[in-house]
């Protein structure tokens, strides 16, 4: 186990390395040109030309061969991708292009936003889709194994955009019972300590900042957990009803268990497998920001920000915040894949 972790440690860097050179060459390969992006399109060609050398966009991508038939070493290295890497070895993700701020602090702002959407999300989906599989599988047939079912083909099916509109339009507008968007009420004032609204209003002891905080989750939180949860009910059902089938939980019912002790203790733990393998999954998913539900809700996370960064051919900002998506996603399977071995014995990594 411990080789195996440390060989997925070591494998990090390489991923997250692959990552950058995949990313920098396919914003490289949109159309369009960060420095006409800022001045516009009618703007003067040496206008142009000089943010271009400032931005150091009139470099060569990789390597440039002309120096190298000089002999300049140093001028050979001077590339885009080769700064951008120096840069990443030093802990600087840059600056954004057009805000012209360091990304790190851009992020320090919108990843909590988004780790705090995508927790609660994902805790919804698990509360309830869990359940809903596991009660779906003990009553095969039933008339809560079609509900089930049903729901979470519905689930799986809604788009997310259309739940959100109809959330806005229903609890917003009509009850105005919820806020439309946004993270915490402009009248509100809340000390941010770190940056998880949640965390921070209960530090501060700020009843009404928490009451406000929870309002603004609640919309967001359910557009998001919806396919999430259908999917986990599903395979949930899925595994369990396989392993229900095996006989030694034939044997353990002959044996005259209680049917929760069956259940619970055996069925759920061997067939938890494929589970919490979805739950990894749609975790990382939820953790890379969701930009549909983000847009809807005008929330301040990193899917929106990295899909306006696109638009605006801002690259530090979609290389930074790729990368840091990528390194969730990293975790978040290595994290699934050592889970293994602890619900499964007969798991060894060698």
């Amino acid at each position: 186990m411990t080789r195996y972790i440390i060989r997925r440690l070591i494998s990090v860097p390489l991923t997250l390395l692959g990552v950058t050179v995949v990313i920098f060459l396919l914003l490289r390969l949109i159309p369009g040109d960060p420095a006409v992006a800022m001045l516009g399109e009618h703007a003067a060609k040496e206008n142009v030309e000089r943010i271009r050398e400032q931005l150091g966009l009139n470099r060569p991508l990789f390597l440039d061969r002309d120096a190298l038939a000089e002999g300049d070493v140093a001028a050979f290295f001077d590339s885009q991708y080769i700064r951008f890497v120096g840069r990443l070895a030093r802990g600087d993700l840059g600056d954004s292009i057009h805000r012209r701020i360091p990304i790190a602090n851009e992020l320090k702002q919108r990843f909590p936003a988004t780790v705090e959407l995508a927790g609660c999300a994902m805790l919804l989906a698990v509360l309830v889709g869990l359940p809903a599989g596991i009660i779906s599988a003990a009553r095969r047939n039933s008339i809560w194994d079609g509900a089930s079912m049903v729901g979470s083909l519905v689930g799986v099916s809604m788009p997310i955009f259309w739940l959100g509109l109809m959330e806005i339009m229903l609890f917003a507008v009509i009850l105005h019972w919820l806020p439309i968007g946004g993270r915490l009420d402009n009248s509100i004032e809340l000390k941010t300590i770190t940056n998880f609204y949640l965390i921070d209003s209960i530090i501060t002891g700020n009843d009404t900042a928490l009451v406000d905080v929870l309002k603004h989750l609640a919309m967001p939180t359910l557009a998001l957990a919806t396919i999430p949860m259908a999917i986990i009910a599903r395979m949930t059902r899925s595994s369990m009803l396989e392993v229900l089938q095996q006989d030694y939980m034939r044997t353990a019912k002959a044996k005259g268990l209680q049917e929760r002790v069956l259940l619970l203790r055996h069925a759920l733990k061997n067939a938890f497998l494929p589970v919490i393998t979805i739950i990894g999954l749609s975790t990382g998913a939820l953790l890379a920001g969701a930009i549909l539900t983000e847009t809807i809700f005008a929330w301040p996370g990193i899917g929106k920000w990295i899909y306006d960064a696109i638009l605006g051919r801002d690259y530090p900002v979609v290389q930074g915040g790729t990368l840091l998506t990528a390194l969730v996603f990293v975790v978040v399977n290595l994290l699934v894949d050592i889970s293994y071995a602890f619900l499964d014995p007969r798991i060894h990594y060698e």
